[in-house]
């Protein structure tokens, strides 16, 4: 990371910006919608299926004007997601105060494992079990979305519900290689316990970013 920026960075000023693009939200509550995505690069939470591995170095992203990225996004969508890598490494509340000076509702992706900052018109929270989430962020998800990889995913998921408030809600998703297997056991453990819902990658399925 370039040290002249490194004031910026700590303000939020500028990010380490991976990609950004206008699509349709495929995952999760809001899936369907439209949105503008916001990756930011650096995750040190270490995912071995994680399918944006080339976001975890922050240093192979370049410093980006925050104020550049909000102008893009305004363009586009009422609606931006911001997501990671892991979003939360970095300070987000400038990015937040100025998408919301645009009118913009924000939501962000994130495994909860750094403190929160910025805020959020809606929090998706994806805990990892490699780095568990801050006690804060429980409180504060609307959803939380758990990744099943293999049947003990599905104790993990119940013990994370635990800790979220009544209102959250509750999503399991197959990890993509996994999907054929796996989606006939969430399938089955959904009927079984329906306060848990289904999450699809259907932009996968659409071919789209």
């Amino acid at each position: 990371m370039d040290t002249e920026k490194q004031p910026l960075l700590e303000q939020g000023k500028v990010l380490p910006l991976m990609e950004e693009f206008y699509t349709i939200q495929g995952e999760g509550f809001h899936t369907g919608k439209a949105a503008y995505f916001i990756r930011i690069g650096g995750c040190d939470v270490g995912c071995h299926w994680c399918d944006v591995k080339e976001s975890w170095n922050p240093d192979l992203h370049p410093t980006t004007s925050t104020d550049q990225v909000v102008n893009n996004a305004k363009k586009y969508a009422k609606t931006v997601v911001v997501t990671g890598g892991e979003p939360l490494t970095w300070n987000m509340d400038y990015l937040t105060k100025r998408l919301h000076e645009e009118q913009l509702k924000i939501h962000i992706e994130t495994s909860g494992s750094y403190d929160i900052s910025g805020e959020w018109d809606w929090i998706c929270l994806s805990p990892k079990r490699t780095k568990l989430p801050k006690k804060k962020i429980y409180s504060l998800a609307d959803e939380l979305k758990i990744i099943i990889n293999t049947k003990q995913d599905l104790n993990f998921a119940e013990e994370q519900a635990k800790k979220v408030t009544d209102s959250c809600e509750l999503f399991l998703q197959p990890e993509w290689s996994k999907r054929e297997k796996m989606i006939p056991v969430i399938i089955d453990y959904v009927l079984k316990n329906p306060k848990w819902k289904i999450s699809l990658q259907t932009h996968k399925y659409l071919h789209i970013p």
